[in-house]
């Protein structure tokens, strides 16, 4: 058990190493993956009941519609930060969550300005060109190329579709199946 234990971490570890950033794909890379990322939100969508939208596991946090809605102004804020391209929701910086706080959380609503954000971002980043990309902008207070920036936006989708898993189980939904490839 120990010897597949070190083997698995060894592997594990040499995988990352040599893995790629985000950052460090090609434009066209960087494209199949937010294509890829959008067919796999919209599955956790379609999969919420049109009820379980406004479901909060705790009165605290967000409402599954809310999250996602969350997740849609950052892929707006993230492009429009790395491209400059306007955002079509407005200005979002330093005020934030336009989507999440304007856009009715129907199952509807929430589906169609989810994919949108998708579909803006998908498009800016094929506008960016290669040079843009490897430009270094100012993100807040920190220093990030262009690319890097793509990459943090899809980082924070990817973490915010996740933690809706824990709202489909609850709703006694199966979350959809991992779509890595």
């Amino acid at each position: 058990m120990m010897k597949r234990l070190s083997l698995f971490i060894a592997v594990l570890a040499l995988t990352l190493a040599t893995s790629p950033t985000f950052a460090q794909f090609t434009q066209s890379e960087m494209v199949k993956e937010w294509q890829r990322a959008k067919v796999y939100t919209k599955a956790y969508l379609d999969a919420m009941p049109e009820d379980g939208y406004s479901f909060k596991p705790t009165p605290e946090i967000r409402s599954f519609a809310e999250q996602m809605l969350h997740l849609a102004d950052a892929n707006y804020m993230f492009a429009n930060s790395a491209s400059g391209k306007a955002n079509p929701l407005g200005d979002t910086l330093p005020s934030h969550n336009v989507a999440e706080k304007t856009i009715s959380p129907t199952k509807e609503a929430t589906l169609k300005t989810v994919m949108d954000s998708y579909d803006w971002l998908i498009s800016t980043l094929w506008a960016t060109t290669p040079d843009q990309m490897q430009e270094t902008i100012k993100f807040g207070k920190r220093d990030i190329t262009r690319s890097g920036l793509f990459g943090k936006a899809f980082e924070h989708q990817t973490h915010h579709r996740g933690q809706t898993t824990i709202y489909l189980r609850l709703k006694g939904v199966i979350p959809p199946p991992e779509m890595l490839f």
